[in-house]
């Protein structure tokens, strides 16, 4: 018994259901735990680095915002973002940490919006940007859902030096 061109369709149409519910849910939780993470810290502590190397708190948050609003925004849903990558790092004038949160948000919204617009062609279509080496929509999705999860790694660390005080303030 062969497998029909509508078994394949409906195949599909319940794959990219589960992709897209998937794919969903690790942006919203990543977004959870962002929040979660930024709520005790004060506006001084979100911005500040508490070492002389690295980042604030604040900062990757913009990073990230940048990072989704250039690579899915800019390229997937074609949002005309225009990105400053370096200003995600050193933004001498930085939004308020509520201000910096609600752009987080916007962007990963943005997102979810774009995961759930996603057809099975358009997941598999070629993908370029500046700076990955993703080669489709997928790839470049699951990209930068590892990479929030690599900041979210940072941020938590950060949180722990500034609740046990072992920083350099």
């Amino acid at each position: 018994m062969g497998v029909s061109a509508r078994d394949v369709g409906e195949t599909m149409s319940t794959l990219d259901g589960t992709l897209a519910s998937v794919l969903d849910d690790r942006y919203t939780a990543n977004a959870a735990r962002v929040r979660e993470l930024a709520v005790p810290l004060t506006e001084k502590q979100f911005w500040q680095k508490p070492f002389p190397y690295g980042n604030s708190f604040g900062h990757l948050v913009l990073h990230l915002t940048g990072n989704l609003n250039y690579y899915i925004g800019a390229q997937i849903a074609k949002t005309g973002y225009v990105r400053d990558r370096p200003r995600e790092f050193n933004d001498p004038n930085p939004p308020s940490k509520d201000e910096a949160l609600k752009r987080f948000d916007d962007a990963v919204a943005m997102v979810i919006k774009t995961i759930r617009a996603q057809s099975s062609e358009d997941w598999s279509a070629e993908y370029s940007g500046v700076g990955t080496n993703a080669q489709t929509r997928l790839d470049l999705v699951i990209v930068c859902v590892a990479h929030m999860q690599l900041h979210i790694g940072q941020m938590i660390y950060l949180c722990y030096q500034w609740k046990t005080g072992t920083n350099s303030e």
